[in-house]
């Protein structure tokens, strides 16, 4: 199996995660898997948002594997430690856990366009704890993948999970494996569309040049 990309620890992988991940050594998955909302990334304004009504912003592009019901089984069953966004998508696969939520806005935002937070599932503990980033209104314009979240809301997911090797099996633009990076951590990505294998590459090695 050759990697798509390695360098310093982390590690990509372009294929299909199920067939993947069976192969990889012992550690902890960190990802945001497709929610199965069909969702055409067009962002459209709700209640309280301004501007005529309709949509306003398009990414662009789909998510792979977003137009069916996403089933979670095939990481739980590997007995893992996991950090599983969507959460609320899939809830009759979960059993009790920690729940991660991310609060995407400040207060006065509330309702304006698409969900004002995300929940993440853990499998292990009961807690329910809370992180406020906002900023991806700021580099929504410019975000590399349409479901694309924070490199400080991952490194704050990872802090739930001990093991040392992070695996995020649905890697898309490449992010938790820059927030693992960041935290000293080695980490595999694995992505089933080449376009995001690349974009992640880049985005690693200019972390690379960065620091170097």
């Amino acid at each position: 199996m050759k990697p798509y990309y390695e360098h310093a620890g982390i590690t990509i992988y372009h294929g299909d995660c199920r067939e993947i991940l069976p192969m990889l050594p012992d550690g902890a998955i960190v990802s945001d898997p497709p929610y199965g909302m069909s969702w055409n990334g067009k962002v459209t304004r709700g209640k309280n948002g301004t501007g005529s009504a309709g949509p306003t912003r398009h990414y662009g592009s789909v998510i792979a594997e977003d137009d069916k019901p996403f089933d979670p089984s095939f990481m739980l069953l590997t007995g893992r430690e996991l950090v599983i966004w969507g959460m609320n998508h899939f809830p009759q696969h979960l059993v009790k856990g920690t729940v991660l939520v991310w609060l995407k806005r400040y207060d006065a935002g509330f309702g304006s366009f698409l969900s004002d937070a995300e929940l993440a599932w853990v499998n292990k503990g009961c807690g329910v704890y809370c992180k406020r980033d906002v900023s991806m209104q700021a580099e929504s314009s410019n975000r590399r993948h349409p479901a694309q979240k924070p490199v400080d809301l991952m490194q704050w997911c990872i802090g739930f999970v001990s093991a040392p090797l992070i695996i995020d099996p649905y890697l898309g633009s490449g992010t938790t494996l820059v927030a693992a990076k960041n935290l000293g951590r080695k980490a595999i990505g694995i992505e089933i569309e080449e376009r995001y294998c690349e974009i992640a590459a880049k985005r690693l090695a200019q972390e690379v040049m960065a620091f170097a």
